[in-house]
């Protein structure tokens, strides 16, 4: 028999009393804390990026060398017609450009690229990411990819490189520069080039020595996967050599009988 005591208990049904079934329903379930649902689905999301980023292909089809520099460093200046010909001398040997996709340094690079890599496979690309301070990706580009974190763009820098050159830069140049060299330094990436361009860096290079490595907090053995050259023209013998001896690499993958 129905208990008609408490209309809530009752099977008699009214829109009012659905409601009110509906809000004691809701008293009764244990509260949730959105902060803690979306950590763990950003937590699950970023497992499953670690996941897919275990899927790397056999063979690597383009040598691409990443170029970390300013946005503030403009046309006309020495540095930008520097990181200029250095970009164009590595499009005529063959090798892509990958930058931040930015104006100053980053386009110096792509307008470089561009101008060099006439009768060549070479391409130019620009990791772009919304700053209010940068405008759109710089016109030199031949393929742009949009981020909207430093994270994700980070990460698209390192799996798209072979090798990385640092020209002067700021904090964002200085960012990048100590994510690859940490990468390199916990053998979570391949031991790529990374040259630093410049008389600015050998003081930052001194200090770390002078502070982190004579109070053990690095290793002698750090030191070892960096290249500081004071122009940007000893920095292609380098990568002419690391992309040559890609080559090398890559004819055996494609041939793995050849020889045997």
């Amino acid at each position: 028999m129905a208990d008609t005591s408490d209309p809530l208990r009752s099977k008699t049904t009214t829109p009012e009393l659905e409601q009110l079934r509906s809000a004691q329903a809701a008293k009764k379930r244990p509260s949730v804390d959105p902060t803690h649902i979306l950590d763990k689905a950003i937590y699950q999301l970023w497992e499953t990026i670690n996941d897919l980023d275990q899927i790397q292909p056999e063979r690597v089809e383009h040598y691409r060398v990443s170029i970390f520099g300013s946005s503030r460093i403009r046309r006309g200046d020495p540095i930008y017609e520097e990181v200029k010909k250095l970009s164009f001398e590595l499009a005529r040997l063959g090798v892509d450009i990958v930058t931040g996709g930015g104006p100053g340094l980053m386009e110096a690079a792509n307008s470089g690229a561009r101008e060099g890599q006439s009768g060549t496979n070479a391409r130019s690309f620009g990791l772009a990411i919304h700053l209010p301070t940068e405008e759109s990706a710089n016109p030199f580009v031949d393929k742009v990819f949009r981020h909207r974190t430093f994270f994700s763009r980070l990460h698209h820098f390192i799996r798209l490189s072979s090798a990385f050159i640092v020209v002067p830069g700021g904090i964002g140049t200085a960012l990048e520069l100590f994510m690859v060299w940490q990468l390199l330094q916990v053998k979570h990436m391949k031991q790529h080039p990374l040259i630093l361009v410049g008389t600015m860096w050998p003081g930052l290079i001194d200090w770390i020595r002078g502070t982190m490595l004579e109070r053990g907090l690095v290793s002698p053995s750090d030191f070892d996967v960096i290249k500081v050259v004071g122009s940007s023209e000893e920095a292609i013998p380098i990568i002419r050599e690391s992309y040559e001896r890609w080559q090398q690499e890559e004819r055996g993958n494609a041939n793995p009988g050849a020889g045997s």
